[in-house]
């Protein structure tokens, strides 16, 4: 069956190097219910799932959910699929593993699902654009985003009349100004390589090709004539840094940023509960890094962090639809808003955490572009390349490794794509 031989080569090729074991499932209880396993990989969202699940439970008498949390959700879940033991719903993020669940077939397709359209466009879009080629089919309910940009100390701004940036330009100066006064314009936690990736992401979508990934691919162009803007402001930032941002982890910038150490900070709004769990009192607003030259450019750099997929083995797809609608139930959205400042997928109004309130407009107007590293594979370790990149300097050198590192790792995806685009089979 094409399904198991594709899926269980591509996860096996994941798996490599792990050591990993995993109990099957037990039997399902015969008590004449339906019961739904989901598997989800947010460990800091646990509570928020469990009180889904609880309440789930108590208001439905013939299914029973089981919420499983797992670390390291995502190595559990690859295993599960090689041992053909896969549960029915899926929660996983918007970025390359979902891509390759999708062409190995694994999920099943839910265009049927009425729920869908409940859910604002521009993520199904971001989603859709996942796909290596373009597929028949929906594969997953968009439910949460996150937001990245620049979060700022609002009361700081307030007290110096700083004005918030449009422009590069306007940061820049504004970056400039903060120095000037004696105060730290901005702190960075580059020794957790995976921080690079916040600002990069966040100026990237104001100056490369949304599509980039895909047009690389297809051998339309390449990441050294689209990425040099991003890299050389990538190295302007550092200019605002702290000394040897590579020497603090995330935990030390979120901790420096909570306590008044930095006016801004740039990363996403997932960061914002553990700078609040060091200062709970503080006040802190957002805005879109603003890459561009002019600010009609700019757009949130926004990508779903969180998704709900039926699998393809999935023997009680009713069951499972009841349990996506209950997820998109307004109280449901809510109770996981709250828990993890999260930016809804669902189009209608929720209330936000203050943190975003910078963004409000792009939010509701849809004018946001996907996390470029959605797109990347993860053994190409890119966030790690960036810190390099960061530490040398050289710009070129990063680029033309950027290049050569994407045709070896994307080699059978390249191939797939251009013979999809010569009209060959998907």
């Amino acid at each position: 069956m094409k399904k198991r031989v594709i899926a269980t080569a591509l996860v096996a090729a994941m798996l490599i190097g792990t050591v990993f074991s995993a109990s099957g499932c037990s039997s399902e209880p015969d008590d004449g219910k339906t019961h739904i396993t989901m598997l989800q990989y947010k460990p800091e969202a646990v509570k928020a799932f469990e009180k889904m699940e609880e309440e789930f439970n108590a208001t439905h008498d013939d299914i029973v959910l089981n919420i499983e949390s797992p670390n390291d959700a995502m190595t559990v879940l690859k295993t599960r699929f090689i041992k053909e033991d896969a549960p029915d719903i899926i929660g996983i993020g918007g970025d390359v593993n979902f891509s390759n669940f999708v062409d190995a077939e694994m999920l099943m397709d839910i265009s049927d699902f009425e729920g869908l359209s409940l859910i604002k466009q521009a993520y199904k879009d971001i989603d859709k654009n996942l796909e290596f080629v373009p597929m028949e089919g929906v594969y997953a309910v968009p439910y949460v985003a996150n937001a990245a940009g620049v979060l700022y100390n609002r009361e700081m701004f307030k007290n110096n009349k700083w004005e918030i940036p449009t422009t590069w330009d306007e940061f820049t100066d504004l970056c400039e100004t903060i120095k000037k006064s004696g105060q730290q314009p901005l702190y960075f936690g580059f020794k957790d390589v995976w921080t690079c990736l916040a600002p990069w992401n966040a100026l990237a979508c104001d100056l490369a090709p949304a599509d980039v990934c895909r047009q690389v691919n297809k051998g339309e162009t390449k990441f050294a004539d689209e990425y040099g803007e991003v890299a050389e402001k990538m190295l302007e930032l550092l200019e605002y840094a702290q000394d040897d941002p590579f020497a603090y982890n995330y935990n030390d910038a979120c901790t420096a940023f909570a306590n008044g150490e930095s006016a801004m900070y740039t990363i996403g709004s997932y960061a914002v509960p553990q700078i609040q769990s060091v200062n709970p009192d503080m006040d802190i607003d957002s805005f879109v890094m603003p890459g561009c030259d002019n600010a009609e450019d700019n757009v949130l750099n926004s990508g779903v962090d969180l998704q709900f997929c039926v699998t393809q083995d999935c023997q009680n797809k009713e069951a499972a639809y009841e349990v996506l609608s209950f997820l998109l139930e307004d109280s449901t959205i809510q109770t996981y808003l709250d828990d993890q400042n999260a930016v809804p997928c669902k189009d209608k109004e929720f209330k936000l955490s203050p943190a975003l309130d910078g963004m409000l407009d792009y939010i509701n107007e849809g004018k946001m572009t996907d996390y470029q590293d959605h797109y990347y594979p993860s053994e190409m370790a890119v966030d790690a390349q960036i810190q390099t990149f960061l530490i040398d300097g050289s710009v070129e050198k990063f680029l033309n490794k950027f290049d050569t590192d994407w045709l070896r790792y994307n080699r059978d995806i390249i191939r797939k794509v251009q013979e999809y685009e010569a009209g060959g089979n998907k």
